[in-house]
This record gives structure tokens, C-alpha cells and sequence, in this order.
């Protein structure tokens, strides 16, 4: 690039009050100078707002010219991420949660890369921060010719579809159409596939930048698992139908739809989900779907059972 990026990081606020200001110390402190901040405030009812608001004044004044603070009646996470977008005015964007915090000096660093690459989206690795232990999550190299195994491995838990560990081209939200989806739960990879279909170019940045603040994942009921599944099946079923009929040479996320549908059928006999009874044309799209090898969450033989049993619906 012939000048260094603006960094637009876009940060959505409800009930953090416990720990906005570590996370808005992590974002405001960062070396890099050409950063917008966005913090957009979903309707919170505890004092994170007035707790940033007095950091600004007392640490951070000389910032202020950089930083916008948006109201908004609670609306949930992809609602508000969506607010902070149409306020960027950046040339690249960063979404991040405020309950977790980001490295020193890493802004820095994907703005270099950035301008080293001219890339469309910079991604990286991060951190998951446990009660007890920290664990570094690598992302695998990926480039322009294996953008659809980066977006398949998204999908199936082999690489990350967080927002938290990419930062975007604002053009890429501006020039597409880049859908929104209907439920909180794996919201960031539904957006992140479409980004990275659309993206001409990808660069990988060796770093930990992100630090992502992680509760016992062993606490999680049946219950809620059966639930997570649901929205999971849900929201990308709803990509699914969005982009159905898009051409292939337009489409960013075709290279997944086999398995969309496959998943969404298991799921359906797995966890008693019954989606093929709540979308009757699943049966027959299973039917047509293309068992996939390697890579796919839903192991061969499931895949199997699926397709057999979409065969009698």
C-alpha cells in the first residue's frame, strides 16, 4: 500500500463491566497510530460504559478525535457488530469482544503486514485464556489457491471462523453482499466464510494477537449442546438457501454446501433435531449431496447413515 492503513476495531458492549477495562487498556494503549475505535454499546445495563468513559477521560483523552461511542437498544452480538460497521470509516476492519483483551503491539504488526501483502484479510493466531492455563491456537497457512480448503476447514472446526483472529478490507463488507445471521451461536464463522470467499487475496501473520477469554467448556449441559447444534444447523442452512442459486463464479461459499447439508442431516438424526421434518426439501438435497472425505466433521460412515436415511423421508 502506498500508506499505512487506517484499523477500524470494531468492539460491542454488554454486561462486561468485570473486565472493560482491561480490554479497552489492550486496544487504547497499542503503539500503531492510525487506529478508529468503535465501541458500540448494545444496550448494556451495568456500568461498562461509564467505567470506559472514565478511562478515556482520565488516560486516554488524547484519543477521543479517534473514538466513537454508539448507543443502541439491545439487540444481540451480529446486530451490534453490524451497527460498528456502518460507523467504520477505516480501511480495515478488526471485530473483537470486549471481555477479552489483545497483545501489545499487534495492531502494529497487521498493519505491516497488511501493507507488506496488500492483502484482503490479514488472519493469525490466538490465545485461549482458561481459569487455570493459557493455550496457543496456530492457524494454518493458507493462500489464494487453497481458499476453499481455508473455507471448508472454517466450517468444520479444522481452522478458525472467528472474527477475532482476521482482520478485513472494509471494501470486502462494502462491495458484497455479506449476510448477517439469524442466531448468536458460530455467527462469526458464517460471516467469515463468505469474507474469505470473496477475499482476491489472504496472508498469514505468525502471531498470537487475540486473547480469548474461555470458561469451563465441560460445565455445558445437553441441553445446551443440543441447542448450540441447533442454531449452528440453523444459521447455515439459512447461508445455504441465501446463496443457493448464486452462479459458482459468484458464489463464496458453494465449497461448502455438501457439507451444510450432510451436517444439517446428521444433526437432525444425532440430536433428534428433526430438521428434515422443519425444511422439507432437506431430505432430497441430502439425497443429492456429495459424501465427503477428509476434513468433514461428520465422519464417512455418517455421512452414510445421513444419505440412507434421507432416502425413506
Amino acid at each position: 500500500m502506498s500508506k499505512l492503513p487506517i484499523i477500524s476495531i470494531v468492539a460491542p458492549i454488554y454486561g462486561v463491566e468485570r473486565y472493560i477495562v482491561e480490554f479497552a487498556e489492550s486496544i487504547l494503549s497499542q503503539s500503531y497510530p492510525h487506529i478508529e475505535f468503535i465501541f458500540v454499546n448494545d444496550g448494556t445495563k451495568d456500568r461498562s460504559i461509564e467505567l470506559l468513559e472514565e478511562l478515556i477521560d482520565t488516560k486516554y483523552s488524547h484519543l477521543r478525535p479517534q473514538i466513537k461511542i454508539i448507543n443502541k437498544p439491545n439487540g444481540g452480538l451480529p446486530a451490534a457488530r453490524r451497527t460498528g460497521l456502518d460507523n467504520v470509516t477505516g480501511d480495515y476492519v478488526y471485530h473483537v469482544d470486549s471481555d477479552d483483551w489483545i497483545t501489545a503491539g499487534s495492531i502494529e504488526k497487521i498493519a505491516q503486514k497488511v501493507a507488506e501483502t496488500e492483502a484482503d484479510i490479514v488472519y493469525f493466531n490466538y490465545v485461549k485464556e482458561y481459569p487455570d492455563r493459557s493455550s496457543v491456537k496456530r492457524e494454518r497457512r493458507y493462500g489464494e489457491d487453497t481458499k476453499r480448503d481455508y473455507i471448508r476447514n472454517m466450517y468444520n472446526h479444522r481452522s478458525f471462523g472467528t472474527l477475532c483472529n482476521k482482520c478485513v478490507r472494509r471494501t470486502l463488507y462494502t462491495d458484497n453482499v455479506v449476510y448477517s445471521p439469524k442466531y448468536g451461536y458460530a455467527e462469526d464463522c458464517y460471516v467469515s466464510t463468505q469474507l474469505v470467499g470473496y477475499a482476491r487475496s489472504i496472508a498469514y501473520l505468525d502471531e498470537s494477537v487475540y486473547h480469548y477469554r474461555k470458561g469451563n467448556p465441560s460445565a455445558m449441559t445437553g441441553q445446551q449442546r443440543r441447542n448450540r447444534k441447533r442454531e449452528y444447523a440453523l444459521n447455515f442452512i439459512d447461508l445455504y438457501l441465501k446463496y443457493r442459486d448464486v452462479p459458482a463464479d459468484k458464489n463464496p461459499v458453494a465449497c461448502i454446501f455438501d457439507d451444510i447439508l450432510i451436517q444439517a442431516g446428521w444433526y437432525s438424526i444425532f440430536y433428534r433435531l428433526d430438521l428434515f421434518g422443519e425444511f422439507p426439501w432437506l431430505a432430497e438435497a441430502v439425497r443429492g449431496a456429495k459424501i465427503r472425505g477428509g476434513g468433514s466433521d461428520v465422519p464417512i460412515i455418517a455421512q452414510l447413515i445421513t444419505k440412507l436415511v434421507a432416502r425413506f423421508k
